[in-house]
């Protein structure tokens, strides 16, 4: 059974300058992906991110949490060592039905 673990968390503001600077960017109905492949052997590491446009702490938080447990989800098991995503929240990303934001990613993700 593959494992449920969450994937390593990016924290610094300068991983994710370089990820929206070098990334590959695709907007998917519940998110904006930003994605970048190294050559490296470390384990994926993902980033999340929400504006005040999408309303107050709470609403942000709701959907952090929706895209942090839909990542956890979907690369359970997959093999993405040198993968590095941003994921940003939008206007949608709170509302989607849960299951279709996780075949939007798994899609965005090519899995």
């Amino acid at each position: 059974m593959a494992a449920l673990t969450p994937p390593e968390t990016l924290k610094r503001r300068a991983d994710f300058l370089r990820l929206a600077a070098k990334g590959r960017k695709l907007a998917r109905p519940g998110f904006v992906l930003q994605l970048l492949r190294t050559e490296s052997e470390a384990q994926l590491r993902a980033g999340y991110t929400a504006t005040k446009k999408l309303g107050n702490a709470v609403a942000r938080n709701r959907a952090r949490r929706r895209l942090r447990e839909a990542v956890r989800l979907t690369t359970a098991g997959e093999e993405l060592k040198g993968t590095e995503i941003v994921l940003v929240c939008r206007q949608e990303t709170a509302n989607i039905p849960f299951p279709a934001l996780c075949a939007e990613l798994r899609a965005a993700l090519g899995l």
